[in-house]
This record gives C-alpha cells, sequence and structure tokens, in this order.
C-alpha cells in the first residue's frame, strides 16, 4: 500500500500557528513593557530643568546627552560631602543631589571642574531666611543694551557708577555640560533621600565604607537642539525650513505680547497726530531664573505691574477722565528681562509707522520698577544725568518731578524722593526709549541705589520675599479676598501714581483719585518666564484684568462681541471686545457671561533682530531658546559593572543558542512537521 503526501516541507496551517505565537508573544511583551518599566523606575513628575538659551556670541544653560545622563546618587547637605563625589566615592559618574543652600556659584565651580566625575545634579528647594541671598542673575543686568554706552555716558557704562544688582553670582549666565534640575516637591526628595529604599538604603556605606550594589541612581533627560549661539541655531533652522519637506527647527527666538492700553481711544489704524501728546505708564510683565518656567517674579514683576493695575482702574474712575487734554497710555512690557524685547520692539514700531503713537507724540514717561521692598516710607525717583544736559529736558524733567510730590503729600504713606543727580537710571524700559530719543522720564523704585530684591530672577523671589503673609486656617479662596500689608502698601503707590498721571494729563483736582487695595491682592501664584509660545498666562491675565477694571460691560451678544463691525456705533479701530465669563449670580451658582469693551490690545514683543535677520545684532536682544525632544527625571536600581558584564554574555548566549536551535528546527522541518494524512488519497 501506497499512500501519497502533499509536500515535503511543513504545512500552510503550521506556519500560520507558528506565526500566530509568535505575534503573541511580541503582542504580550509590548503591552507588558509598560507594565515592567513602572517596576523598573520610579519616575519624579514635579521638576523643572536648566535648558539652553543663546544669544548673538553664546550659549548658556545645561544639558543631557542625547540618551539622557545617569549617575550614582550621592546627597550633598554640607560642602564637606563633595569630596565623596570628586575624589573618594569609587562608582563615578555621580548625579549629586545637592541641598539649596550650597546651589552657589564657589560649588558650581567646584563640580564643573570635574565633569568626568558629575552625571548631573537635582538641587532641592532651601529655606530662605532674612539673612540670605541668591540671585543667578549678573551683577549689571541688560548691559550694552540700555541708553549708556563707551559713547554716550560713558562714566555710566556698564554699571561703573551703581552696581545694580551687586549680589547676583551670574549662575544663570553660565554653559554646563551636564543636566541640572529642580526638585520642586519636598515629597519626591524625601522619596529618594529617606523612602522608597533608594539612597539611605542602597547608596549609604557602613562605617565610612563603599556601599556594594545594586545602588540608587538617577537619570536626567535634557537634550537640547541648538548650540554655539542664536546666529547658528537661527541660520540652521532657516536650512532647514527652506529646503526640507520636514524641517527640524531647532531653536526659537523669545517672544510674546506687549499689553497696552488708553485712557480715551484713539483710532489704532492710523496715528496721533504729532502735537498730540500722551502720558505713558509702564512696566513690565517678565521674569526669570536659573531653571525653566520657574520665574515667580514677585519684586522684579509681580508688584510692579498689579500696582500699575490699580493705578489704571483709579484713574479710569475719574468723572472727568474723558475729557483731560491729554491721553495716558498704559504699557506693560514683556520679554525686558532679555536684553529690553518688549520696549525695544515698541520703540522699532514706533520709529517705523508700525504703531499707532510715535515717538514724538510722548510727553512723559513713568515707569514702575521694584517697588514692594521699601524699607521706609521713601519712594525713588530716578532719571537720567545724561538727557538732562538739554536745558528743554531737564526743565521737563523737574515739572515731572514736582507733580510727583505734589500727587505724594496727599498720601503720607509714601515719600517722594530724588537720589543724587549724578546717578544713572536703574535697568529700565525708559533706557530704550531714551536711546532713540530724548524725553522726560523717572523711574520709581524702593531703592535709592543697588536692589533690595536679595533674590532677583531667582526661584526664591517669591510672595514670602516681598513680605505676603496670610493669617493661619485661611482656605486659599480667603486668601485670595485678604489684603495684606503688602497689599495696602502697593496700594498707597498706585494711588500717588494714578495722582500724578492725572495731573500730568491736565487733570486740576487729584485728591478723589485712591487706589483699591483688593485690586492688588488679587494676583495668582503663575510663572514670568516669556518663553516661546505666546501669549503666556500672565499675558493673557494682564489683558483680561486691565479689560475688566478699565473696560465697559456692553449688552452685546456673544456673536456681536466676536464681530462688533455690524452693529452700530461699535468699532474695533476704537475698541477691543471680549467675551469674558463675568459675575456670580445672586445664588452663587453660575457666572453670568458679558461682553465687555475696552482700549486693552496686544503688541508683538518680538525682537527687531528677527525682523531684519540680524541674529548677531549688537542693536536689539537676540535672545533665543532650543528646542528638545524629552524632558525626563526618574530613579532606580542600578547593578554593578560585573553583574552587567554577566548579564550581556547570558543573553548573548541566550541569543546564539535560539539562532543555532532556530537553524536546526528549519533544517528539519520537513521531518518535525509532517502533513496530515488527506482521506481519498490512499490507491491499492
Amino acid at each position: 500500500m501506497a499512500t501519497t503526501r502533499g509536500g515535503s516541507g511543513p504545512d500552510p496551517g503550521s506556519r500560520g500557528l507558528l506565526l500566530l505565537l509568535s505575534f503573541s508573544v511580541v503582542l504580550a511583551g509590548r503591552c507588558g513593557a509598560n507594565s515592567v518599566e513602572r517596576k523598573i523606575y520610579i519616575p519624579l513628575n514635579k521638576t523643572a530643568p536648566c535648558v539652553r538659551l543663546l544669544n548673538a556670541t553664546h550659549q548658556i544653560g545645561c544639558q543631557s546627552s542625547i540618551s539622557g545622563d545617569t549617575g550614582v546618587i550621592h546627597v550633598v547637605e554640607e560642602e564637606e560631602d563633595l569630596k565623596w563625589v570628586l575624589t573618594e566615592g569609587p562608582n563615578p559618574p555621580y548625579m549629586v543631589l545637592l541641598e539649596g543652600k550650597l546651589f552657589t556659584r564657589d560649588i558650581m565651580e567646584k563640580l564643573k571642574g570635574r565633569t568626568s566625575r558629575i552625571a548631573g545634579l537635582a538641587v532641592t528647594l532651601a529655606k530662605p531666611n532674612s539673612t540670605s541671598s541668591f540671585s543667578p542673575s549678573v551683577q549689571c543686568p541688560n548691559d550694552g543694551f540700555g541708553v549708556y554706552s563707551n559713547s554716550y555716558g560713558p562714566e555710566f557704562a556698564h554699571c561703573k557708577k551703581t552696581l545694580w544688582n551687586e549680589l547676583g553670582n551670574g549662575l544663570a549666565y553660565e554653559d554646563f555640560s551636564f543636566p541640572i534640575f529642580l526638585l520642586e516637591d519636598e515629597n519626591e526628595t524625601k522619596v529618594i533621600k529617606k523612602f522608597g529604599q533608594c539612597y539611605q538604603e542602597h547608596n549609604l556605606g557602613q562605617n565610612g565604607s563603599a556601599p556594594s550594589f545594586p545602588l540608587c541612581a538617577m537619570q536626567l533627560f535634557s537634550h537640547m537642539h541648538a548650540v554655539i549661539s542664536t546666529a547658528t541655531c537661527m541660520r540652521r533652522s532657516y536650512i532647514q525650513s527652506t529646503f526640507s519637506i520636514n524641517p527640524e527647527i531647532v531653536c526659537d527666538p523669545l517672544s510674546d505680547y506687549n499689553v497696552w492700553s488708553m485712557l480715551k481711544p484713539i483710532n489704532t489704524s492710523g496715528a496721533l497726530e504729532p502735537d498730540v501728546g500722551v502720558v505713558v505708564a509702564a512696566t513690565r510683565l517678565d521674569s526669570r531664573s536659573f531653571f525653566w518656567n520657574v520665574a515667580p517674579g514677585a519684586e522684579s514683576a509681580v508688584a510692579s505691574f498689579v500696582t500699575l493695575l490699580a493705578a489704571a482702574e483709579a484713574l479710569h474712575r475719574a468723572p472727568d477722565a474723558a475729557t483731560l487734554p491729554r491721553n495716558v497710555m498704559f504699557v506693560f512690557f514683556q520679554g525686558e528681562t532679555f536684553d529690553y524685547i518688549g520696549s525695544s520692539r515698541m520703540v522699532y514700531d514706533m520709529e517705523n509707522s508700525k504703531f499707532p503713537v510715535r515717538l514724538e507724540n510722548i510727553a512723559s514717561f513713568v515707569e514702575l520698577g521694584q517697588v514692594a521692598l521699601r524699607t521706609s516710607l521713601d519712594l525713588w525717583m530716578h532719571t537720567d544725568p545724561m538727557s538732562q544736559k538739554n536745558e528743554s529736558v531737564r526743565s521737563q524733567v523737574e515739572d515731572l518731578l514736582v507733580t510727583l510730590e505734589k500727587s505724594g503729600a496727599g498720601v503720607p504713606e509714601v515719600v517722594l524722593r530724588r537720589p543724587v543727580q549724578s546717578q544713572a537710571l536703574p535697568p529700565s524700559s525708559l533706557q530704550r526709549f531714551l536711546r532713540a530719543r530724548n524725553i522726560s522720564g523717572v523711574v520709581l523704585a524702593d531703592h535709592s541705589g543697588p536692589f533690595h530684591n536679595r533674590y532677583y530672577q531667582s526661584i526664591y523671589d517669591t510672595a514670602e520675599n516681598i513680605n505676603v503673609t496670610y493669617p493661619e486656617g485661611q482656605s486659599p479662596e480667603e486668601d485670595l479676598d485678604f489684603v495684606t500689608d503688602t497689599a495696602k502698601a502697593l496700594a498707597n503707590v498706585a494711588t500717588v501714581l494714578a495722582r500724578a498721571l492725572y495731573e500730568l494729563a491736565g487733570g486740576t483736582n487729584n485728591s478723589s483719585l485712591q487706589a483699591d487695595p483688593q485690586t492688588v491682592t488679587h494676583d495668582g501664584p503663575l510663572q514670568h518666564y516669556i518663553a516661546v509660545s505666546s501669549p503666556t498666562n500672565t499675558t493673557y491675565v494682564v489683558q483680561y484684568a486691565l479689560a475688566n477694571l478699565t473696560g465697559t460691560a456692553t449688552n452685546l451678544t456673544r456673536e456681536q462681541c466676536q464681530d462688533p463691525s455690524k452693529v452700530p456705533n461699535e468699532s474695533k479701530d476704537f475698541y477691543e471686545y471680549s467675551w469674558v465669563q463675568g459675575p456670580w449670580n445672586s445664588n452663587q451658582t453660575e457666572r453670568l457671561p458679558r461682553c465687555v469693551r475696552s482700549t486693552v490690545r496686544l503688541a508683538r514683543a518680538l525682537s527687531p533682530a528677527f525682523e531684519l535677520t540680524q541674529w548677531s545684532s549688537t542693536e536689539y536682544s537676540t535672545w533665543a531658546e532650543s528646542r528638545w525632544k524629552d524632558i525626563q527625571a526618574r530613579i532606580f536600581l542600578i547593578a554593578s559593572k560585573e553583574l552587567e558584564f554577566i548579564t550581556l554574555v547570558v543573553g548573548l548566549s541566550i541569543l546564539v543558542f535560539s539562532l543555532i536551535v532556530t537553524y536546526c528546527i528549519n533544517a528539519k522541518a520537513d521531518v518535525l512537521f509532517v502533513t496530515p494524512r488527506e482521506p481519498g488519497a490512499v490507491s491499492y
């Protein structure tokens, strides 16, 4: 009896079964990968990285390698603990968990000099006390981009007479080749130090001996795409955008929007006549710190812009505000921390007829600097000694100072004082306007010389820094409505400013103007870094807050509010229309949305250097921020090099054995996988 076979190879059914099993194994592996990763790694979710920034000549900041940097964690609580990291420790590179109080220039210089033993840095938040100080900014902020130079006021250039930020250590303007992260969550710091079987369990040796494996390690990802300078990264991005279908942009210019409004509406589609005078009241919106998007800026920005908001509200409430001879423009500049981005752009637009107000329209300029840390009742009026060499300007500045002193006389809690005549202006937006034209201007500040702010442009420039404290046991909502002593002091400054602006605009009776302390109080814990994705939250908050404080509620529907051109007597050339959520109803159950008509507008705050493609400009700010793919921090246990080598060898052995087995099975497939007998295929 003979049988007929279908062929000598494995049948399709067997192959299909093998493919199905293989697919199932791969799918199970992929589905289980996340759970395995969660068992190996503990992610740190509340962190802030140091990122790379660039200007015309330098790169500053930090970055990791492209695959992230890993090191054994070593906690440094005292300076003596650095010896283990820098020289004694047997398992470099180390990931240093640094106490915030040790985050100083001296310590960072030591770590920077031993990069072969340093994988990265994780900094914990310190608790500042009344005698501590920390400012990672430079001692002469925005040096070279203000009004003073070697050719104009050389005796004031480069802060020769006054180091405005004398406590600045310049750390934020250094370049580090390893990643540095801020640990914002105290609980995560405790997990690393004490709990979760990490540092104390694995990395502390007994009786001074070296710890044994496995050790607790940290991995930081913060690889930056841009290098060298703004000119280099912008050129690479430009080439990519021009010739690539899928361009990879490596950096973006720092940019946002200035917020501005007028006391009386003007036609923004045209320009003011040259003989129309405007009083400008200005301040800044932004700040920064060593770490990305951690910029509380309580003294350096927030106190001044909430004061200006309160002053704008008070002035708009004046009964004759609409009939004053002169108009008042309120301006909140963005990007001033980075070489006056916002003010330089507005000056550029004014000079090139791209803004309805021109430089020749500015009759006087009043700017709020840092105003929250008055050590007494004094509020200092800083002016520019160079422009006052012009007799006409000097006379106008004198009138401006007299008006301010007169306005302050009715507010006993504020005493206006003049610094010595030979002192330069502190870093301020006014300097960019003086660079273009001699105008009468003053900067109001809480300091006569160097800043009182001991945490200028740092993570510790918080509400506590300006002595904002609340009664214990209050809810966050109650805190928001509680009027602190600091809010009262800032409201007094706002009252003085509002009355002075009223006088400068031609008013004759300013005694009724009073700023509301509640307006100063209502400010949430935002971050005030300018960034590259705009408008930022700060810009939106100030825009809508100013609209609500100075605008008028209308009866327009939502559709009409979005397109008021179809409504009689409404014009987008004179007003902006905003649909807001409105106040609570009488039952406090829902809000009553409404349309607010105001003169509040946004103006681009992008440095003219990028408009002109002058990426190496020394006239305008050239700051750009590098792009990155991933920002991540996590901890895990790391094995010894010997165990890793053994694991590698075993893995390779299994791989080779698997290949041999697979080859043998494939070679003998016709024997191992026999085709089943088919019915009716038997012959006799």
